[in-house]
């Protein structure tokens, strides 16, 4: 399978003057204030930020998972805001892979069936989707693991699985909301590796939001979520 050539000017993935309030009652918590970043293809975006910053919030946002209060995102070149419901569920599908700190996995299905299922859900040919997910279970390692369910996997291997799902569908970036989060320290590494290597192969875009400010250092940069703004850090001071 060969590597493609990215366009490195293109933005897949936009947020302008993005801000989200919750209210009940008397009572209000601006989570976002005004929050603007843009991500191009094949670059790699670490989130960082103390507990409670709107890190998973914002991450939802951009996602098309939840609403925001004002603002826009763009994702691939389209305004979320100008498409219906069924037009947002259809680019989320086409162009973003998610990536949470659980893996999600289908219990009962194989991690082969678990990889192939975005597809078959796009009516995908079975050949076609198990020759697509098995390429990319082996390029996580998981060659020998095909045929086994999230149960028969360690931690790590449940991971990497997530990665091989996220990233069948070709998506234009993937979204993580803390990936390595329930991982040990040497499984945390090795997904991030993996990560990285996937994204210089095939070209697709990663935001991650992280804790692991170590972690995110790695990444081509790092921006902060800091009182409801994000600030620029450089990778090296993250």
């Amino acid at each position: 399978m060969t590597t493609p050539q990215a366009d490195t000017h293109k933005i897949v993935v936009a947020a302008r003057h993005v801000a989200k309030t919750y209210k009940e009652g008397t009572l209000r918590a601006d989570v976002l204030e005004d929050v603007t970043f843009e991500v191009r293809r094949g670059e790699t975006l670490a989130i960082v930020g103390a507990s409670g910053a709107g890190k998973s919030t914002l991450l939802h946002i951009v996602g098309g998972l939840d609403t925001l209060t004002r603002g826009e995102v763009e994702i691939d070149g389209h305004l979320m805001s100008t498409l219906s419901d069924a037009q947002r569920g259809h680019l989320r599908n086409r162009s973003l892979g998610f990536i949470y700190q659980f893996h999600h996995l289908l219990p009962e299905f194989t991690a082969l069936e678990n990889v192939c299922m975005p597809l078959l859900v796009r009516d995908t040919p079975i050949d076609e989707a198990r020759e697509r997910a098995s390429y990319l279970l082996d390029r996580v390692g998981l060659a020998q693991r095909m045929e086994h369910k999230p149960g028969e996997l360690s931690g790590g291997e449940r991971q990497r699985c997530a990665v091989a799902r996220a990233l069948v569908t070709k998506p234009a970036c993937i979204l993580g909301d803390e990936p390595t989060g329930n991982l040990d320290e040497h499984n945390a590494a090795q997904v991030y590796d993996l990560m990285l290597e996937l994204n210089r192969e095939i070209g697709t875009s990663f935001v991650l939001v992280t804790h692991d400010r170590r972690l995110a250092a790695r990444m081509d940069r790092v921006l902060e979520l800091s009182g409801g703004r994000m600030h620029a850090l450089t990778n090296q001071a993250a």
